[in-house]
């Protein structure tokens, strides 16, 4: 929710300084990665739970495991499509906050003779791996 962070942008001689928003929501592409990733977690204790305590009823019964293979490709396909989004998802936050893009966004920076540069890069680095795991 990108919306909601604002920003001050320097003003020049006589200008009033004035407050800019940042532009997006990425939520639901996170909101959606979490949220499975929650439910594969409590599955996987619920399945352990049943292949540890009650073992006898996993393998006399034909239907359970089969069940609980189809309950695990879709967990599988539902994941790739969740880090997919989420990858998505982070590649436009990068470029929503990009230095470059915040720049152009602030009027004081467009005018003749003025350059405006940034000081740093943001780090994204455990966003990143957030992706890959």
């Amino acid at each position: 929710r990108l919306y909601k962070i604002s920003f001050d942008t320097p003003n020049c001689k006589g200008e009033e300084a004035r407050t800019l928003y940042l532009v997006g929501d990425f939520s639901a592409p996170a909101e959606f990665f979490v949220t499975l990733g929650v439910f594969s977690f409590l599955y996987s204790m619920a399945a352990l739970v049943l292949y540890l305590r009650f073992h006898s009823l996993y393998t006399e019964n034909t239907k359970l495991p089969f069940t609980d293979f189809c309950v695990t490709v879709c967990f599988a396909f539902f994941w790739l499509v969740a880090a997919a989004a989420w990858g998505k998802g982070l590649s436009d936050v990068k470029a929503a906050t990009h230095p470059s893009t915040l720049i152009s966004a602030m009027g004081a920076c467009q005018k003749e003779g003025v350059e405006c540069k940034a000081g740093t890069t943001p780090a994204m680095g455990l966003a990143n791996i957030s992706v890959v795991r």
